[in-house]
């Protein structure tokens, strides 16, 4: 018996369980990519799978639906892989250990994977009822692999076996929101050089951790505080009191989720104990002046080692890291003008990195304006040259321009009020979809995105309504039942 038996609709649940039980984190998702082709094998349908696991999968109309126009149904292979501290699970080797929790799917200790397991969850649901009780047109199943780290699956992809111009992506968050447009983006990886030399002092390790995090296009704008810069920001007021060498600095693990924890290590001068335990305290105060809303559980702790010599960083390659760190744009950058509420331009530092010889910054740029996204990337390559480095850029994806008519738009608007009884919201979203990649490679393709309630995605506190899963699988029938 499975952890989701008894849960309905069945199909989807059982293929979302099964889904689970299969490693598929970005980069790592050939187990579940090579899943889905033999599951498609064993019933008959027509299969692609590229080299880098893309798979599409072809279902012919069911009896009656011959005329209607085909439809594609889209979501992702991979998730993002985080977990708690002390998490045994290796998430590249195991999939999430899920358990129901009410009306919620969780994980133990790890991320779900909700984001996106459901869609390929209804994707298989679909294809299995291959004794026509789903009616429904042409159905063009598109699984991508590595959307969590800049579409690069999508960007990749030839879509020559499509020929359907309406597409369904199932990878948005809230129940009743139709996403209708969303940012495009890029990801930076910076490089800073340093050099170390041998220094001698008290070893002490910092460690910053209950931040809340969060996905960097979904919680961007929720004022929730970066582990990465706040340890620049610290490391900035330490210097300021107290003299100190700096060993290891770290935090962050994907470009597109906000910085949960960090640590660093710094050699101080025997006896200054108490200065640190002050500079610590002040520095805490400021956090809960600031972020004691957004993100109360701040902390940051100090474990004390032993005397001994390290290399550490020369003055100039720690003032280069200090200065990246305090000056590197971070957050929110503008708002829409033209959409109130909605986040135009923003800048993650997801990842701080610092490796034997140089400082390495991996983020994530978002910009629903793309002369706004060049603009946020011409800073961060300034900073990082005046600082001796370099920036590579990689992953860059198109926006997905608002379309004033959308046929697809209006049936799922239509459908909607028939199923919950008013009308469904209209949204843009500045997290990255891949509507807007697909829309620039297949001529006059009309998009709209939605799915079921999810909270956290990208975190280990992610989890998926059951109930909501249940009701768009419902709606999503009955998008493909009409005609």
């Amino acid at each position: 018996m499975g952890v989701l038996s008894g849960l309905k609709p069945e199909p989807v649940f059982q293929y979302f369980e099964e889904i689970c039980g299969i490693p598929h984190t970005s980069h790592h998702e050939k187990a579940l990519s090579d899943h889905c082709v033999e599951f498609a094998k064993e019933r008959g349908y027509a299969c692609t799978q590229d080299e880098m696991g893309n798979v599409i999968i072809i279902a012919e109309a069911t009896e009656g639906y011959e005329d209607v126009p085909a439809v594609i149904v889209q979501g992702h292979l991979d998730m993002v892989g985080d977990k708690v501290e002390g998490c045994d699970i290796d998430m590249e080797k195991e999939g999430p250990r899920i358990y129901i929790d009410g009306d919620f799917i969780r994980a133990d200790g790890t991320t779900l994977g909700g984001d996106n397991g459901i869609a390929v969850a209804y994707a298989l649901a679909l294809l299995d009822a291959t004794d026509g009780s789903i009616p429904h047109p042409r159905v063009e199943v598109v699984l991508t692999v590595c959307e969590e780290v800049g579409l690069l699956g999508a960007s990749a992809m030839d879509f020559y076996p499509c020929r359907a111009r309406r597409m369904i992506n199932i990878d948005s968050e809230v129940e009743g929101i139709l996403t209708a447009g969303c940012a495009g983006g890029r990801r930076a990886r910076c490089h800073i050089p340093v050099k170390r030399t041998p220094c001698s002092g008290l070893r002490c390790k910092l460690e910053l951790t209950g931040l809340m995090g969060g996905h960097s296009g979904m919680e961007i704008d929720k004022g929730r505080s970066n582990a990465g810069t706040l340890l620049g920001r610290f490391l900035m007021l330490l210097k300021e009191n107290m003299p100190y060498d700096l060993v290891a600095l770290t935090a962050g693990v994907k470009e597109n989720v906000i910085p949960k924890s960090g640590s660093a290590v710094i050699l101080i001068p025997p006896g200054e104990e108490e200065t640190l335990r002050r500079v610590i305290e002040r520095f805490m105060r400021c956090m809960e002046a600031e972020y004691g809303k957004a993100d109360p559980d701040i902390r940051l702790e100090l474990t004390v080692g032993k005397t001994g010599e390290f290399p550490a960083l020369d003055p100039d390659s720690r003032l280069r890291v200090l200065t990246a760190l305090n000056l590197m744009p971070n957050g929110v950058q503008a708002m829409s003008m033209d959409l109130p509420g909605l986040v135009e331009t923003s800048i993650n530092l997801g990842v701080v990195e610092l490796a034997v010889d140089e400082l390495i910054l991996r983020q994530s740029i978002r910009s629903s304006v793309s002369s706004a996204k060049e603009m946020i990337s011409r800073k961060v390559t300034l900073l990082a040259e005046q600082l001796g480095g370099r920036v590579d850029f990689q992953g860059d994806y198109p926006a997905w321009p608002y379309a004033r008519t959308s046929k697809l738009r209006d049936l799922c608007v239509e459908i909607f009020k028939e199923q919950y009884g008013h009308e469904p919201k209209i949204e843009l979203m500045h997290a990255g979809l891949e509507c807007g990649i697909l829309s620039g490679k297949l001529d006059g393709l009309d998009c709209i995105s939605f799915g079921p309630n999810q909270f956290d995605i990208h975190t280990p506190n992610e989890h998926l309504s059951i109930s909501s899963a249940a009701r768009v699988w419902e709606y999503l029938k009955a998008i493909l039942a009409a005609k």
